[in-house]
């Protein structure tokens, strides 16, 4: 996502069940893919960098994966009656019923747990809002709107009535579709109406925000993991890095491949600096020590290649550059199974069809029937963070003379859960809670803002 954000991330359960629980998928007719498209559409006479080339397979208008899957996005008739299933094994069967009744390809958390996921991040604003100024809200990639819902019904029943009142609820949606169908959803509760607004646009496009000074919350759920990554190569252990480029193959027109170049790209090196990549390059020691390195590195090559969350980083600094006092709740994929790509923190690349996943071997087999999602590094967003609130210097981890900006804390899910939301409403006869038990790679990560502001 340059932030071409978000529909809700399609695999919540699928994926996280490929740990837990069997894979639970719609056996019935499933709805028709759009044909497939040359993923050298994306691609023009010219190299584009791999970001680029990962937001048009998932965003672009025509032939993207959101663009052409949103339809897929699962809302449930009603609420799951956990307390009416005996078991893991009553569940699993009670949720292959559904995917076969709605003829759809994913229901994610927020969804399969209504209104109990969002009534969870609903408490988590309220214990630590500011109540004393007007409580403001924005999500990006608000998907069908239940998140939506949900906060604002709980709101309206839990929080003082002038904090409802006086409430905003702003959805950042880059899919029209979606965005009406927020409105649908919102709208079940007439007076929610007038407080909830949908803006359908790029969140990463400064020109799209304003400026807010006051305080506002920011709600990302399973955002981070379909924004565009870059990545670089290095060939051996001391040769430098270098950032990869997607081209067309001079003797195919249907084929792509990669081009390396030599490190150039602002956010690139942001993030390099930020992870400190370039550490073992510079403290490599003495002319002898170095020359054995390059020896051993000729025998030995080793290959090696790194995925940088270059869209989180812009995303982050549009966010802080314009809701400078912002708090934000993010919740995502800490870690993915079954990954085939190599690099670190790379990409699971997937096609469902007839009901059955398929997983690439390649970014480059994406042709906008293939969703692709990273992991997210949670420590590596909280440097992220600290920096582009001000107070981190990339550059050997240095920071300024200030205090923190912000305060950072990051949560498993049934932890999260269990803190601010109503475990026992997810609960099973026999114990067995899908919440808490089976949401085991991913997590919650909270940030706020303190008094260190300048």
């Amino acid at each position: 996502m340059v932030v071409s954000l978000r529909l809700v991330s399609p695999k919540s359960l699928s994926f996280l069940s490929r740990i837990q629980t069997p894979k639970v998928s719609s056996l019935g007719p499933s709805t028709p893919l759009a044909p497939a498209f040359y993923s050298t559409h994306i691609v023009g006479d010219s190299p584009i960098l791999v970001r680029d080339f990962i937001h048009s397979a998932l965003y672009d208008p025509d032939h993207g994966y959101f663009s052409k899957q949103s339809s897929s996005v699962g809302v449930l008739d009603q609420t799951i009656k956990f307390h009416n299933l005996q078991g893991r094994k009553a569940y699993m069967k009670h949720l292959d019923n559904i995917y076969k009744q709605h003829d759809i390809s994913w229901f994610t958390p927020v969804e399969l747990f209504k209104p109990w996921y969002a009534h969870g991040i609903a408490e988590a604003i309220l214990r630590t809002a500011n109540l004393s100024v007007p409580l403001k809200i924005y999500e990006i990639g608000g998907g069908s709107g239940t998140c939506a819902k949900g906060i604002m019904d709980y709101m309206m029943l839990n929080a003082p009535t002038r904090v409802y009142n006086n409430m905003t609820y702003t959805s950042v949606e880059i899919s029209p579709a979606l965005a009406k169908k927020q409105l649908e959803t919102v709208a079940e509760v007439g007076s929610h109406l007038s407080k909830f607004n949908v803006e359908c646009r790029d969140a990463t496009d400064r020109s799209g925000w304003g400026t807010e000074e006051l305080p506002c919350w920011v709600i990302m759920l399973e955002v981070l993991d379909n924004l565009p990554h870059d990545l670089i190569y290095t060939e051996n252990q001391v040769s430098p890095w270098k950032e990869v480029w997607v081209q067309k193959q001079q003797d195919s027109r249907s084929e792509l491949s990669e081009l390396f170049k030599p490190i150039q790209d602002p956010l690139i090196t942001k993030c390099m600096e930020l992870l400190d990549l370039d550490k073992d390059q510079k403290t490599q020691g003495s002319s002898t020590i170095l020359a054995a390195k390059n020896v051993w590195a000729k025998l030995f090559p080793k290959p090696k290649r790194s995925w940088l969350p270059t869209g989180c980083l812009e995303l982050l600094e549009v966010l802080h550059g314009a809701l400078p006092k912002m708090s934000l709740i993010a919740s995502d994929f800490s870690y993915l199974p079954d990954v085939r790509i190599l690099g670190d923190r790379a990409p699971l690349v997937s096609t469902k069809k007839d009901g059955c996943s398929k997983d690439h071997n390649s970014y480059l087999d994406a042709k906008g029937d293939a969703d692709i999602f990273f992991p997210t590094d949670f420590g590596l967003l909280e440097r992220m963070e600290h920096y582009c609130s001000g107070w981190l210097k990339p550059d050997l981890d240095k920071s300024t003379k200030q205090g923190k900006k912000r305060r950072t804390i990051m949560l498993d899910t049934s932890l999260f859960m269990e803190e601010f939301g109503m475990p026992t409403k997810t609960r099973t006869k026999d114990g067995y809670n899908p919440l808490l038990d089976d949401f085991k790679n991913t997590k919650f990560y909270l940030s706020v803002p303190t008094h260190n502001t300048k």
